[in-house]
């Protein structure tokens, strides 16, 4: 089938990356895998991170020219069979979809929806009504972030269209890079000088303001109670308030941190199994695709448990999840983990495993297309509850 893609936060050829943009390229990966023709609609970014109501009220009006003219476009050409969004809620709601999708008869589906009944009122209003709008108006709800269910249960939706989809990715790069783990290792200790005694941490986020600076902070607060430890932390990412980020650190010993900056997404899989423990204080994170990505290369975690990072961090089994932003539950944890390189090899081989069963990209591919197929095919209220 012919399928619209859109990502109204932010496209996913966009040239900054982020977790948000690998998520949106795996979907369009592995709606492609099944033999659908993937269109990308459009690149309209409808997001307002200031709560600005005009702006929201614009980028509204933008939104319905640019539907209408995707409708004139595609009665004219190649007609979609289904429009499919990926990540809606109240600072970035899909203006286009809906309008596009009942002009044209076809269903719409929207991956990763979130609802929050406190933005009702106050700055983001305008957005938050036009993104309960386009929920309510999905024939299916792909939850990758099992938090955004009750939110979603209390804008009406059923469990019929709430269907799970896990965070996936295509395993392979990274079980590569696992398999070459001795020459990772070993290239980025020839390249930084590198301890080998040292146990090698790693945390990769983009560094700008609001939860990714703070779970930064969080970090550095927790290494300071680990002055005895032996460990060297490999800093992965850049942005806007790096400075800011590297004063966060400020006291700890130089020659223990890595600041490696932007890395392109083809270089993480090697800089992960270079490592030995993934960290990261997750404050306010959706799941983490970088918590993922670090586990499907044979590493233990140590993360903040908020929202979904617990569908894919098995606390006990690969890794160990504390309260966001507590530096001192952090450090007890991570703290006990540089301890026990044995649990931190078990942890280490569950991770992989797991996210080769239950987050790969070919599962998730065959679990989309057998849902959008039934939606194409029948009626939209024959799609049953998939968790």
């Amino acid at each position: 089938m012919n399928i619209a893609f859109y990502a109204p936060l932010k496209p996913p050829d966009h040239p900054v990356p982020s977790g948000d943009r690998r998520m949106a390229r795996a979907l369009m990966t592995a709606l492609a895998r099944s033999g659908h023709r993937v269109v990308l609609a459009s690149r309209l970014r409808s997001r307002d991170g200031d709560g600005d109501p005009a702006r929201q009220t614009r980028l509204g009006a933008i939104g319905r020219r640019l539907a209408a003219r995707l409708v004139r476009r595609a009665a004219a050409t190649d007609r979609f069979d289904l429009w499919f969004t990926y990540h809606v809620y109240y600072k970035a709601p899909d203006h286009l979809g809906p309008a596009v999708a009942a002009a044209l008869g076809i269903p719409y589906v929207i991956a990763e929806a979130s609802h929050a009944p406190r933005r009702a009122d106050g700055p983001w209003a305008v957005g938050h009504a036009a993104a309960a709008a386009a929920i309510r108006r999905a024939e299916a709800l792909f939850v990758v972030n099992s938090a955004d269910r009750p939110g979603l249960r209390a804008l009406g939706c059923d469990e019929g269209r709430l269907i799970g989809l896990p965070p996936f990715l295509d395993p392979a790069p990274f079980a590569a890079a696992a398999a070459a783990r001795p020459a990772h290792r070993a290239a980025l200790a020839a390249a930084h000088r590198l301890d080998p005694r040292a146990v090698r941490l790693i945390a990769v986020g983009m560094m700008r303001a609001g939860a990714k600076e703070r779970s930064f902070a969080v970090l550095a607060d927790a290494l300071r109670c680990l002055p005895d430890r032996r460990w060297q932390l490999i800093l992965v990412g850049d942005g806007p308030r790096r400075a800011a980020i590297e004063a966060a650190f400020a006291g700890l010993p130089a020659e223990r941190l890595v600041w490696l900056g932007a890395v392109d997404g083809d270089r993480l899989p090697a800089l992960y199994a270079a490592a030995d423990l993934m960290v990261w204080p997750a404050i306010d994170e959706a799941y983490g695709m970088a918590l993922l990505e670090a586990q499907a290369t044979g590493l233990a975690v140590v993360a903040g448990h908020s929202g979904g990072v617990g569908d894919i961090v098995a606390a006990g089994t690969t890794g160990e999840l504390v309260p966001p932003g507590d530096a001192a539950a952090f450090a007890g944890a991570l703290g006990a983990l540089i301890d026990d390189p044995a649990r931190r090899a078990a942890y280490a081989a569950a991770a992989e495993a797991r996210v080769a069963a239950e987050h790969d990209l070919a599962r998730a591919a065959a679990r989309l297309d057998r849902v959008l197929s039934r939606l194409t095919g029948a009626n939209p209220v024959a799609v049953a509850p998939d968790r």
